[in-house]
C-alpha cells in the first residue's frame, strides 16, 4: 500500500560532488542554506549549492531537492519508497539523502517537472 507523502520543491539548484576519501572537509561544501557531506572509505560525496563548488573536481550539476515533510519515526515502512516507486515508473532517476527526521529525493532540473507530474498522480502533494 503507498502512503501518500507532502514534498516540498526546495528553491536552490544543486551539485553533486565527488572527492577522494583522504581528502579534508572543503570550506566551500558548507556554505550555503543546503549541503550534505558524506564519507565512505571509497569516497566523499558533497551535495551543495551549484555554484559553490569549484570547477577543478568531478561533479554533476543541474538537481534540484524534494523534501519529504516530516519527522518521520525511524519504526516508519515504506516512507521513501512511496515516492521512489512514482518516479521510478516514470523513468526519472534519483539521488536520495536522509536526515535525521527526513529524506530529500533529488531529481535533475530537468526532470522537476515530470516527477512532480508523477508524484502527484501517485497521489502525493507536492508544493
Amino acid at each position: 500500500m503507498n502512503q501518500t507523502q507532502v514534498l516540498n520543491i526546495l528553491p536552490q539548484r544543486l551539485v553533486i560532488c565527488r572527492l577522494d576519501a583522504s581528502e579534508p572537509l572543503p570550506g566551500w561544501a558548507q556554505n550555503g542554506s543546503f549541503f550534505s557531506i558524506t564519507r565512505t572509505a571509497d569516497e566523499l560525496s558533497i551535495v551543495c549549492e551549484e555554484g559553490l563548488n569549484p570547477s577543478d573536481i568531478l561533479y554533476e550539476s543541474g538537481w534540484r531537492a524534494l523534501m519529504l515533510e516530516g519527522p518521520f519515526d525511524f519504526d516508519q515502512i515504506g516512507v521513501l519508497k512511496s515516492v521512489l516507486d512514482a518516479l521510478a515508473g516514470a523513468k526519472i532517476s534519483i539521488f536520495a539523502i536522509s536526515t535525521f527526521e527526513t529524506d530529500y529525493v533529488l531529481v535533475r532540473a530537468a526532470d522537476l517537472e515530470k516527477a512532480v507530474t508523477a508524484l502527484r498522480s501517485a497521489g502525493h502533494r507536492v508544493c
